[in-house]
């Protein structure tokens, strides 16, 4: 027999003492960390007084362009506290977490945001008025995410965060940069075991209703970051590097998580489960063939400009 369905009351109150054992472990084992001792100050009075002009950034294009979009994302944070305040509460472990989640985040965009203007890294006119355009925009979920939903994703999105953010900085090229970037992603990593966790908890709890979220989100999933203007063309810089692309997602990403969570050792689950296991199935065939080709296409592309230099 398998376990019921739960409404998301139902599984807020009944997933709560594993929320607060995740806080637990996560205020032991986490490092509170000053936002400015990461950024080079004195810098900037290299270009005291000076305009913006693209060559006084030390990051190369691909580079500017993947913090750029980290930042904005970043900068989205009070959308993303409206979303999981309203799909989590703010009562008890679920609400410490929301508001403890909500300030470790804060000082992702501070430090970024001082880093580059520090550094010159990108143009500070244009940067404020995308921050403005992707803040008006916001963070719009889909309509019917269910909280169950919503842990799925987060936790596959905190993973791609922490990647992101690692890779970016190595692709700086910048100690100070990439120490910044892997000070974020420590975070990012910590988050993501919270989430990862709980989702385990909720597998056990009810694998029928469980699975499904869980291969809707992987087959709908989009980085928070898609709403910035011009999200496409950036992300397309960002894969080319190799800071971000499909092999990743699946291979770095979704893979690790399908294990973790044992997605398709379980049994006993009902038809509907066992359907959204099988269209998964199908799904990560297609995301492997898909990253093959963007592979093979980067590669073709990459010998035409040996060639074309030779």
């Amino acid at each position: 027999m398998t376990a019921p369905y739960l409404e998301d009351r139902q599984l807020l109150l009944e997933l709560e003492p594993v929320v607060a054992r995740q806080l637990d472990r996560h205020l032991t084992v986490t490092r509170d960390w000053m936002p400015h001792e990461y950024v080079p100050w004195s810098l900037g009075r290299d270009f005291e007084g000076d305009p913006y002009d693209v060559s006084q950034s030390r990051l190369s294009s691909p580079a500017r362009v993947a913090m750029e979009v980290n930042l904005l994302t970043e900068d989205n944070l009070p959308s993303y506290h409206r979303e999981i305040s309203t799909m989590f509460g703010r009562d008890g472990a679920w609400g410490t977490w929301v508001h403890r989640w909500t300030a470790e985040e804060g000082r992702h965009a501070y430090v970024m945001r001082d880093y580059l203007l520090v550094t010159r890294g990108v143009d500070p006119v244009e940067l404020e008025n995308q921050r403005m355009a992707t803040m008006q925009v916001g963070y719009e979920p889909i309509d019917d995410r269910t909280m169950l939903r919503g842990v799925a994703y987060v936790s596959m999105q905190e993973l791609a965060t922490r990647i992101s953010h690692r890779n970016t900085g190595k692709a700086t090229d910048d100690p100070i940069a990439d120490k910044l970037l892997q000070r974020i992603a420590a975070d990012e990593n910590l988050h993501m075991i919270f989430y990862r966790d709980l989702m385990s908890a909720a597998i056990e709890l009810t694998p029928s209703q469980t699975i499904p979220a869980i291969v809707d989100e992987i087959i709908g999933f989009q980085m928070p970051g898609f709403g910035i203007t011009d999200f496409g063309r950036k992300a397309a810089i960002i894969a080319k590097a190799g800071i971000y692309d499909l092999r990743i997602h699946h291979d770095e990403v979704i893979q690790p998580m399908l294990r973790h969570w044992k997605v398709f050792e379980r049994e006993g689950l009902d038809p509907a489960a066992e359907k959204a296991r099988e269209t998964l199935s199908l799904f990560m065939g297609e995301l492997d063939a898909n990253a093959t080709r963007q592979e093979e296409q980067r590669a073709r592309a990459e010998a035409r400009r040996l060639a074309a230099q030779g």
